[in-house]
Order: structure tokens, then sequence, then C-alpha cells
């Protein structure tokens, strides 16, 4: 037998070699290993990397996994050395049950590019199992009048093993009266019977004690024993008999608890006692005495829990009828049960990607298997998912899918997609599982950043302060993250002569403009230039917008006066016929401002004249014309001061001083300046008189100030010592007045004089008006021009 077992390993190893071979030579077709059962955790099954035709480190490099159905892992894979691995202990009993052979069937999934490769391993049975009979004793009553060659059926054994290693026979000792045959059922069991070979005589030996053996085929076997008590009985000539030795029935997997499937029926001809029946499961296992019951009296086989076709698909029952006498009949019930669509389908997700790049095309997102536990229709699903998504299913090898993106993504119009797949199965009902896959979407830089205008307009008033914030841009991202974050610089101008560096900067976070220096709007009045906004994507984008910058005139510009000339040479000297009538355009002030708007609107005004009234000008255009005619006790010279103001805020002003020379008409020479004169005097009797007249006013000016100081200096008689200015307190003359026609005074003004009290000479000297003090310069040129000017002031 040793020698028997161990042909029989050989035989195994050779097997196992030839299995080996076929699958390293299959490539990436089918491979069929093979492992004996109950071998340690780590057990070596076969090397996937050479059978691949793989380096060990391409395939940890492609993610290599392997994929068993349902949720139970039975192997590891060392990424290392590319071994396949037994990860727990295979216990083929569990696994396939009575199933010869038990193939368990794996997948290995490898990535990059997706690879599907089916493998199946075969677990040999080994002989750890030995037969068990389902009792130990059996209790036989055997009437005397048996005749030899009799049948007795007997309670059979149950070997989990298969093969070889299942139950082969039985044996029986002692065997004066008996031997067993050993009989197989339609689904391979073998079960014993036991035959008579010699009548029983009850007076000679009322009872029988046998060892019934069972053996198995393993190397070395294995037995289980039970003991056969039998009592022989009297004569009763007639056992129950059923109406069919075998019953066929088919019952829905979905049939009610306490449902009768089947009833049964046997008869004796035998009378009182002996032709009593009782019905009973002959030695049935202990999931048929779960699962179903039967009613003693009437046979009604009925069910006592639901079915699972997918666990037992049939059952085969004996049943035994006894009656009073102790004899029996035996029939056999064999119960089909039949397939109905209450398994829903499953899916098994393998692996995801997420989150995936938005410009990614044709890239798989997630690799799942789909299995349904009914079979036939019930058990063929079909996927799906939502029509609206960019996704689609795409069927691998055997139940597995893959879902992939149809093109590219675009985050910014959806950033998150919530995928349902639907697996529904044909069954009736038809059941559906729906599992949810949620994918996102990774941003790119695929979006410039945007201006929220493409041209800006900044106002800025002119004589600004260094640094002044004039205005902001902004622009917008779409992108997400560091590809949305903006920064702000200035480009180089168009125009190369624009000092851009110095005129304005941006801040580069957040896109505020400032103005570097003081601005001057007679230089520049504007000037614009491009700013671009850049995101930090890789590569980076951006964009640019225009910006244009007027710059705001202020009032910083006085009035400028081109005619008559003010640069301090001798003055011009305009004629007037003393025949001009009112209304006579003596001359024209022509005056311009630098700056611009109301800032350079010029109006015009008669600030001082030798005689008021006589001449006037017009506000708007600076003409001066004669305000009345001319007389001969009019001065025949005359000196104007006109005061040029613009229109801002707040104003500016410049003066300009005219000289007019009455005349009697464009004949007469031309009368020569103060200063020339004294040459001709002694020529013109008229000049000495008027020469004569005013040193008479002079004098008597002169000495009028000298008796006004003498009073004063009396009043002061404690200051006698020391020199004092004194304030007028009187108004001045009338012939001082603005000549703007009204009459009046149109501003006020106020004089120092002072007398110096400790020179002797007494001489009287006008100092700087207090205000204003370009008036005050107009005067002392006009008293300059015309000693009588200067002697005509009164006091009172």
């Amino acid at each position: 037998m040793e020698a028997g077992g161990e042909r029989f390993l050989r035989q195994r190893q050779v097997l196992l070699l030839f299995v080996l071979l076929g699958g390293s030579l299959a490539g990436s077709a089918s491979r069929r290993y093979s492992v004996a059962e109950e071998k340690e955790k780590g057990f070596l099954i076969a090397n996937l990397a050479k059978d691949l035709e793989l380096r060990v480190e391409e395939l940890a490099a492609r993610g290599a996994q392997v994929v068993s159905k349902g949720n139970k892992q039975h192997f590891q894979l060392s990424h290392q050395t590319g071994d396949l691995l037994l990860n727990e202990k295979l216990d083929r009993e569990e696994i396939c049950g009575p199933t010869e052979p038990c193939i368990l069937h794996f997948q290995i999934l490898l990535q990059n590019p997706l690879q599907f490769v089916t493998n199946e391993l075969h677990i040999i049975d080994i002989n750890d199992h030995s037969p068990v009979f389902f009792e130990n004793e059996m209790h036989l009553k055997i009437l005397e009048s048996t005749l030899p060659g009799t049948v007795i059926p007997l309670g059979n054994a149950e070997d989990l093993d298969v093969g070889r290693n299942s139950l082969q026979n039985y044996t029986i000792f002692p065997n004066s009266h008996f031997h067993v045959l050993t009989r197989s059922r339609r689904d391979g069991r073998k079960y014993p019977e036991l035959v008579l070979d010699k009548a029983l005589d009850r007076e000679e030996q009322p009872e029988l004690s046998l060892t019934l053996t069972a053996l198995d085929g393993g190397a070395p076997p294995r037995s289980g024993t039970a003991q056969i008590n039998i009592q022989v009985l009297d004569i009763n000539d007639n056992a129950p008999e059923f109406a069919l030795p075998l019953y066929e029935v088919t019952v829905l997997e979905n049939t009610p608890v306490n449902s009768v499937i089947v009833t049964v029926s046997a008869s004796d001809l035998d009378t009182g006692s002996f032709g009593t029946i009782s019905y009973a499961f002959f030695h049935a296992s202990e999931e048929i005495r779960k699962t179903f019951q039967l009613n003693p009296i009437t046979g009604d086989m009925q069910l006592v829990k639901y079915l699972n076709f997918e666990a037992i698909n049939s059952y085969e029952v004996d049943i035994e009828a006894k009656d009073g006498g102790g004899l029996s009949g035996k029939s056999t019930v064999v119960v089909q049960v039949v397939d109905v669509n209450d398994n829903p389908p499953e899916l098994t997700l393998s692996s995801v990607n997420s989150p995936v790049p938005e410009n990614s095309a044709e890239t798989v997102l997630a690799v799942f298997s789909v299995s349904d536990l009914d079979s036939g229709d019930n058990g063929r699903v079909r996927c799906s998912i939502e029509n609206n998504l960019p996704f689609v299913l795409k069927p691998s090898v055997e139940n597995f899918y893959t879902l992939v993106s149809e093109g590219a993504l675009d985050r910014e119009t959806r950033s998150e997609y919530n995928v349902t797949i639907t697996v529904t199965d044909l069954g009736t009902p038809r059941l559906k599982t729906e599992y949810n896959i949620t994918v996102l979407v990774s941003d790119v830089n695929d979006n410039a950043p945007a201006f929220t205008q493409t041209s800006y307009t900044l106002f800025v008033r002119e004589n600004n302060s260094p640094a002044l914030h004039i205005g902001s841009v902004s622009a917008t991202d779409r992108d997400s993250g560091t590809n949305a974050q903006v920064t702000y610089s200035l480009l180089p101008p168009q125009d190369p002569h624009l000092a851009l560096a110095s005129l304005v900067s941006i801040n580069a976070d957040n896109g505020h403009l400032f103005a570097l220096r003081s601005l001057d709007y007679e230089a520049l009045q504007a000037f614009e230039f491009r700013v671009g906004a850049t995101d930090r994507g890789s590569p980076a984008l951006s964009s640019e917008a225009l910006v244009r910058v007027l710059v705001l005139d202020a009032n910083d510009n006085s009035p400028f006066v081109l005619y008559p000339l003010q640069n301090g040479s001798a003055p011009c000297t305009e004629l007037v016929p003393r025949a001009a009538e009112p209304g006579y355009l003596v001359t024209k002030v022509v005056a311009v401002d630098g700056d611009s708007g109301q800032n350079a609107w010029l109006s015009f005004q008669l600030l001082k004249a030798t005689e008021p009234g006589l001449f006037g000008v017009w506000a708007h255009n600076g003409e001066m014309r004669t305000a009345r005619l001319l007389s001969e006790r009019d001065a025949a010279k005359h000196r104007l001061l006109v005061l040029v103001k613009d229109n801002g805020e707040p104003p500016r002003s410049a003066t300009a001083t005219l000289h007019v020379l009455l005349v009697d008409g464009f004949s007469q020479p031309y009368l020569p300046l103060p200063e020339a004169a004294p040459a001709q005097a002694q020529a013109d009797s008229l000049t000495v008189y008027l020469v004569v007249a005013l040193a008479s006013v002079s004098s008597l000016f002169l000495f009028s100030v000298l008796l006004f100081v003498a009073v004063r200096l009396c009043r002061r008689s404690r200051a006698a010592s020391v020199g004092g200015c004194s304030v007028p307190e009187g108004p001045f003359p009338g012939h001082l007045v603005d000549v703007s026609g009204t009459g009046t005074l149109s501003q006020s003004y106020q004089y120092e004089v002072c007398l110096s009290g400790g020179s002797g000479t007494n001489e009287f000297k006008f100092l700087k008006p207090i205000i204003p003090n370009f008036l005050a310069q107009g005067a002392e040129r006009v008293s300059e021009a015309n000693p009588s000017f200067r002697n005509s002031f009164e006091f009172s």
C-alpha cells in the first residue's frame, strides 16, 4: 500500500509539472495551476513574472494584482519576487464540496496598458477525512423465514473526500450468515446492502451483532465502522411496498415553508399490527432533516425551511415504510430545486483612477467585475450608466468592465462627476444593483487670466503727491489653485520716448496703480500703457489690457501778458487823439494762461488810472477804450494798471501797465517822456507854465504835510526824540479810485506813512502797501512817471 501511495505522489508531481509547463507556454492565455489542499500560508504556487514573461520590476510597475471572485482573497502576489503564494490554507471540501475537479478561478490584472490574464487553480484532494456513518448503531429485525439471498438495506457512510480518497467499499465481520454488497447511487455515492447467505433460526440465535466497516481508497486508507444489531423476528411474511420505487419532484426555491411537496404511499398485505405502516426518513443527512419533515402517518413531505438553489440544487431522500411487524420497504424521493431570480447582481470594484486631469482623453477611470449567483437568464447581467455623462462602459474579459472617458474633460464646466453604475439581470422580475463612483477632475492651466475691461481710463489731477494710488486693474482666472493666482506687471510701452518706469508702478499682487512722481498737465496731458496679467501655471498664460491716464488740469499757472510787454524795457506809449469819441479803441491787452478749461478763462479789470473814469477796459477781451470825450483839461500822459485774472479756484492774476499819451492829432509831434523834456522846455512856454504850476502845488502839498507832522509831534511830546510811523486815518482822495464805472473802490487799500523825526529834512517817504503788493508796485510806478501824482495826496 505504501508503494502504491508513492506511485500516486509521483504521478501527481508529474501532472503538476505538465500543468506548470503548459501554463508557461500559454503566455497571456488561460493557465492552470494545481496545488494540494491544506498547504500552509505562503506556499509557492508559481512564479507569475516568469509565466507572464515579464521582469519583476515591470510586474510591480504595472500594478499587478490578483482578483478572485467574491471578497475572499486566497492568493497573494509578491512584487519583490513575482511569486504567486497562498494567502491561507485551502480546504477543498469547504470550497468545492463534492464537486470534482475543484477549480478556483482567478485573474491577474495588469495596468498601463490594461491586461487581464485568466488563470485556474486545481485544488487536489488529499485523504484527510475518514468515512463516517450517520448512525453508529443499526438495529435490524429480520424474519426467520427470510430466504437466503435476501438483500437488506443498510445505512451508508459519508466521506468528504473525492475520487480515490472517497469511500470505496464496505466489509462486514463476522460473516457467517451474511455478506455485504457495495452499491453506487446515480450521484456516485456508495451504500452497503446486507445479503443473507444462510437462513436464520430465531430459536438457535435470536440476535446477531455485526461490525460494518467502510473503507476509502486513500494511501494509507481510512475507515469508519458501525455496529449492526440484528433481531430475528417471528414470521411476518409481507413487507410494506411503495407505490413507486422512485418519486421525482420539482420545487421552486421560493416555495413557502410548510408546503407539502410530495406524498409517498406504501401498502402491506398483512393485517393487524403487521399491516400498520409508518413512514420515516431512512438514514437521512442532517441537511435533509433540517430542510424536510415527513408525516409518519400520511406520508406527506413538507418544507421546514426555505430552499436555496445556489447552495443545493437537488436532494435525494430515502424514505422507509415499516409495518408493525418490523418489516420495511424503501423508496427514494428526488427533489429538483428550480431557480428563481432572488439574487441581485453583485459588483466588485477593482481599481479607481481619481482625480483625473481635465485634458486627459480616453482615460480608464475604474475597473470592476459583475456576477450573479442565479443561473440561466437569472444570472445574465447587463451594465449601464447615465447617458448624459462623458463616460462609456467597455466590456473586458469574462465579466470585467472598464469605465473610460470619451474625451477631454473641462474642470471649469464641471469639477466632479457622480457616476452611478447600474447592473441589471435578465430574470423575471429583473433585479438590479447600483454602485456610485465619484470622479474628481483635476485642474490644468488651460485658461488665461481675463481682465474685467479691455481698457481702463484713469483720471489724475496734476501736481499730485508721489506714490498716489490712481486706480486699479483686475483680472480673474477660471482655473484653480496656483493656476488661478494672477500676477500683474507693466508691459514695455509702444512709445519709445515714454519713460513709463518713472511715471507709474503696479502692485504685482492686487493690480493697484501708483503715480511715482508729480504730473504736470502742461507737460503731459495724457499717456497710455499696457498692463499684463500672468498666472502661475506651467506653462504660464497671460493677457493684457490698455490703461489710459488722463491728467486733469489744476490752476497752477498765472496769466501771462503778451502785450504790452512787461519785461522792464522802455514802455510802449499808446497815442490817443483828443478828438476821440467815447468808446475809442486805445489798445488791447493780450494775455494767455498755460492752464486749460475754466482755469484759462481770462477777465480784465482796470485797477488804477491817472484820471479815473477816462478809460475803461472790456472784461472779456481786454480792449482799452475811452469812457468819455477828452478835454483840454485832461492830462497829456496817463498811466493805467490793468489786472488780468483767470477763472480757476483759487484764481490767479497778473498786471499790465499801459502808458497813454493824449495828442491833438496824429500829425502833432510826439511828446517826449519827462526825462527828456528839460531840453525842449525852454522852447515851449506852455511847458514852463506847467512846470511852475506843478512846483507850486508840490510846495503847498509839502508844507501841508510838514504842518500835519508838526501837529502830530506836538501831541506826542514824550516821544519827540523817537521816530515813528503812523497810518493816515483820513480817506484817500477820489481820483485814486478804480475807473470801472461804479465810482467806488472795489478793494480797500492802506499805506503806511513813515516820517523820520530826527533827520531834520522832514522827507515824506512812501512805503510798501499792506495789501496787495502788486497794487502798491503799480502805484509806485505811476508816481515815478508823474511827479504831480506823487504830490496829489491830501490829509485832513
